[in-house]
């Protein structure tokens, strides 16, 4: 499948409108799996977790823009151009600690037709507290789709250097991680011999 697909609104929601329809043409039918990048705008204030301002220049800024929906909740052209392919095309969408649009985005993803979502765990956030909880939210938020999860983001004082896209300092401790995480979550993936969970941090 492909895990991944999207195109920015930065320069002109027409570009973002194109790009979701020549994206569907080309895959929809060739690949097992399609997921949109993402449902939601990221919001500004937030910050792009894994991308770098100073190296990027000024097409860090396009990582803002790749919703369907705009930051302060209203659609694009493209959401209704979406509704052509789902449940066809799924999405992908990472939640904030205690995401206060988690709800808004589930309420969003059914009305859209959505059945299948790529979304990330945040190692990083197990250090929190109260994380288990807010673990425990968005998955049984999340229960009505096919959820393909990402564990991503090294804890800034578990990595080989400081930031959430660093190689672990301990592999274990992600493995561990991982596991633990697999275990609640999907137990039945986790107790078969033959079926292998694929993890990646990003």
């Amino acid at each position: 499948g492909v895990s991944e697909v999207g195109v920015s609104s930065f320069g002109a929601e027409e570009v973002q409108l194109w790009g979701l329809r020549r994206s569907a043409e080309l895959l929809l039918g060739n690949a097992a799996r399609v997921q949109w990048y993402s449902l939601y705008d990221l919001p500004r204030e937030w910050g792009a977790t894994t991308r770098h301002r100073e190296a990027e220049g000024s097409s860090y800024y396009r990582h803002f823009y790749m919703g369907l929906l705009r930051e302060d909740g209203t659609p694009k052209p493209a959401l209704e151009e979406f509704l052509r392919y789902a449940p066809g095309m799924g999405l992908v969408q990472w939640f904030h600690f205690e995401d206060p649009r988690l709800d808004d985005a589930v309420a969003w993803m059914k009305r859209l037709g959505v059945t299948n979502l790529r979304t990330g765990l945040s190692w990083a956030d197990s250090f929190r507290p109260n994380a288990q909880d807010w673990y425990d939210r968005q998955m049984e938020a999340l229960a009505d789709f096919d959820v393909t999860i990402t564990f991503c983001f090294t804890p800034e004082h578990r990595g080989v250097m400081p930031h959430h896209t660093s190689p672990p300092l301990v592999p274990e401790e992600f493995a561990e991680f991982c596991a633990t995480m697999t275990r609640r979550y999907a137990p039945a993936m986790a107790a078969s011999p033959i079926r292998a969970v694929r993890a990646s941090a990003a």
